[in-house]
């Protein structure tokens, strides 16, 4: 038996309330327990550095994560 290890079951899904775009942002800040705030200005921190990886990568998340 393991002891000290916590299994939770949390899952990554778009967020409607208080969205912006698609809510991808916010379900992720939900997942992170973070302001969605924080990880919208990353996510633009990193995609004007990252040649549009990111933005694509919204982009899939925002067609494929199930909206809770």
């Amino acid at each position: 038996m393991m002891k000290g290890v916590i299994f939770m079951n949390k899952k990554l899904y778009k967020k409607k309330d208080g969205q912006l775009i698609c809510g991808v942002c916010n379900g992720l800040g939900d997942y992170l327990e973070l302001d969605p705030n924080l990880v919208r200005i990353g996510a633009v921190v990193l995609a004007c550095g990252s040649a549009g990886i990111v933005g694509l990568a919204y982009l899939v998340a925002a067609v494929i994560l199930p909206e809770k």
